[in-house]
């Protein structure tokens, strides 16, 4: 066991850098302690984090009941092969089924589970060239769209930088103008497989679907006999003040998916990700040999998972994303800064958009000021908190913000 000696982050970053790959480019932060929705450097600075992992720490960090839960497990049973089951896995199963759709999933309804989104859209992916035995070649999904970097998942991903320098993709995959009805009817047919669509796209700057598109959606595919599969990553499990994005009505209006695709909160930072296939139709297209995965439905990530959706419903977390949402949209406009053109998402996942084009020098400064924020955009800041941000935190953030903007906007 290597030695636990505090270092500054000089050397960290350093030492970071000689030993990973640069994926990821130089760290911003060396951080070696959380608790609740702070975090704190290896220089001893502290952080309110208001990015949360990219929307995974829901609970913050080092939550009590998600800690007991995990140590818990792991003192149990750290981990069987799917050859076995555990109860944790069977029990994570059946909550999921009662919370992506209201009043219970359709009869015969299944989940399969993974270790994160981007390996789960790639069960969902395998879902959709099964769909129709080969008869139905193509898969639609939209302009902006992220769903992941696994070659699956990348084909269904809309930005050329993450694609092309890994051509040939999966071939079948096309791309829709954003939010445009139109261009789906037309794009639709009997040899579609799936419309793979996220209710609000994080990653393109946090861009809700317009009122009605998911319903047209639903439409379509219902009549074309295609799959509807639903990106929940990022929004599903309460980041959006419902425990699924699109179980808003201004953004699913009411429409039931054959497929929604879960993960980064919805195990409090532990590795997941779930398949949630609705219906006997759309659960019954993978067989035994069809698709499988090591890790997925451990028993230590099913036991944060359903400590997770405990403390959320708990602690009424979903009413806390609501008015924390709110709060700080409300605070954000009513500064009336104009560098700031407005804020749009839903419950805890934000951006606040700017007028000009430097969100990489506000996010900077933010960071100097003791915020954690993400420029998702080149006009646009992410805000993805933990659901236990204090109406007091969300306040000092926004008398801060003033300072923050004016420093990035001069830099």
């Amino acid at each position: 066991m290597v030695p636990d000696t505090p270092q500054p982050a000089t050397v960290w970053a350093e030492r970071y850098g000689n030993a990973l790959m640069n994926t990821f480019g130089p760290p911003q932060r060396v951080l070696v302690r959380g608790e609740g929705p702070w975090v704190w450097d290896a220089d001893g600075a502290r952080y309110l984090d208001l990015l949360g992992g990219i929307a995974v720490n829901t609970l913050g960090h080092a939550h009590p009941t998600l800690v007991s839960a995990v140590s818990a497990q792991l003192g149990t049973l750290g981990h069987v092969s799917n050859f076995f089951a555990t109860p944790t896995q069977v029990h994570l199963a059946e909550r999921l089924l009662e919370v992506v759709e209201r009043g219970g999933a359709p009869a015969g309804s299944r989940v399969f589970l993974a270790n994160s989104g981007t390996e789960a859209m790639e069960g969902a992916f395998k879902l959709a060239r099964r769909h129709g035995d080969g008869a139905r070649p193509r898969i639609l999904a939209l302009e902006g769209a992220f769903h992941g970097r696994t070659m699956g998942a990348l084909a269904l991903t809309h930005k050329a930088a993450y694609r092309d320098p890994f051509a040939p993709l999966p071939g079948g995959v096309e791309h829709l103008p954003f939010g445009d009805v139109d261009a789906l009817a037309a794009a639709m047919g009997d040899d579609v497989a799936a419309v793979v669509l996220e209710p609000l796209q994080g990653e393109a700057g946090v861009r809700p679907l317009p009122p009605g598109y998911l319903a047209a959606a639903r439409e379509l595919t219902t009549r074309h006999g295609a799959l509807l599969i639903l990106d929940e990553v990022q929004t599903g499990v309460g980041r959006t003040g419902r425990w699924m994005a699109h179980h808003h009505e201004h953004i699913g209006g009411g429409v039931v998916p054959d497929v929604v695709v879960l993960a980064k909160g919805l195990a409090g930072g532990i590795p997941i990700g779930a398949v949630v296939a609705l219906g006997e139709g759309p659960a019954g297209l993978l067989g035994p040999g069809q698709h499988g995965t090591t890790f997925g439905g451990n028993p230590v990530a099913a036991a944060a998972a359903l400590a997770t959706l405990h403390v959320i419903e708990r602690d009424d977390l979903l009413t806390a994303v609501t008015e924390r949402g709110r709060q700080l949209r409300e605070g954000v406009t009513g500064l009336g800064h104009p560098l700031v053109a407005g804020v749009r998402g839903e419950g805890l996942l934000l951006a606040v958009t700017l007028t000009r084009p430097v969100s990489r020098e506000v996010a900077q400064a933010a960071l100097e000021a003791g915020y954690i924020v993400n420029p998702v955009a080149p006009d646009a800041i992410r805000l993805a908190p933990p659901f236990i941000l204090s109406a007091e935190q969300a306040a000092q953030f926004v008398a801060d913000l003033p300072a923050v903007l004016d420093a990035g906007g001069a830099a």
